[in-house]
């Protein structure tokens, strides 16, 4: 399997375009399919055997939610 480059991207969204892609993500997990989506010009394919996770962090003066999907790269 090639070795893929590390990669720590953070992309924003338009309320709108935030709603669409979580309404896709939604969409396609309740149908057992897998995943597509271009984040920052790269291709990714999410498997079907990926997990999901909702973490919450908390500091002095933020606090942030995020909507986590992991898989292994086989």
């Amino acid at each position: 399997m090639p070795t893929k480059a590390e990669r720590d991207v953070e992309k924003g969204y338009s309320k709108a375009e935030f709603v669409a892609k979580l309404r896709r993500l939604a969409d396609t997990i309740e149908k057992g399919d897998r995943f597509d989506i271009q984040i920052a010009g790269e291709r990714i394919y999410v498997p079907v055997r990926a997990e999901f996770t909702i973490e919450h962090e908390r500091s002095d003066d933020e606090e942030e939610i995020e909507f986590q999907i992991k898989w292994k790269r086989e």
